[in-house]
């Protein structure tokens, strides 16, 4: 099936196995019959929350990030590894998991990726509210040294606009909530 622009997947190899992601070597073809190849990494996707307490305070967690050798402050989130899971339940399920909060309501904010130019990755970004603690049941060894920061909206958009905050689907998800005025 070609695209709107008239380029066509002709097929693709894989040529490396990661523990979440994989990486193909894909080839195109352009309208004009030219092919061409790109590097693609497929992922399973993620889920990023933002839990809004009813006193307008969000909670976030500082943790390790291996990547870039350094802790970062974020939404709750993680992957959408469960085979058959639904993007809420994996939203509920991270937020137990990270900060002990269950949400009586969730609600879809927005699906956006985050490196279309070689990454098939999407985020689902949900807004729990309704929140209510229970105990926590943190997974891996980046979260088990993970620590939960409660602050207001406000404040976490400073440290967005400072560069204390630089991680992607926390940026979204704090910009989101902050135009609906919560």
């Amino acid at each position: 099936m070609a695209s709107d622009a008239g380029f066509t997947k002709l097929g693709e190899e894989e040529v490396a196995r990661g523990f979440h992601f994989t990486v193909a070597r894909a080839l195109f073809r352009t309208r004009s019959g030219d092919e061409f190849t790109r590097d693609v990494v497929h992922h399973p996707g993620a889920v990023a929350v933002v839990p809004l307490h009813a006193d307008g305070t969000v909670s976030l967690v500082r943790q390790f990030r291996a990547a870039l050798d350094a802790d970062l402050l974020e939404l709750p989130a993680g992957l959408r590894d469960v085979a058959g899971e639904a993007p809420e339940q994996t939203a509920r399920r991270e937020l137990v998991e990270e900060v002990g909060l269950e949400a009586g309501l969730l609600e879809h904010l927005v699906t956006f990726h985050n490196s279309p130019g070689f990454c098939d990755e999407d985020v689902v970004v949900f807004l729990a509210t309704g929140l209510r603690v229970v105990p926590h049941d943190r997974q891996g060894v980046e979260e088990e040294a993970l620590t939960v920061e409660r602050m207001p909206v406000g404040e976490a958009l400073t440290m967005v606009d400072d560069g204390r905050i630089t991680d992607a689907k926390t940026i979204i998800g704090l910009a989101l909530v902050a135009r609906r005025g919560s």
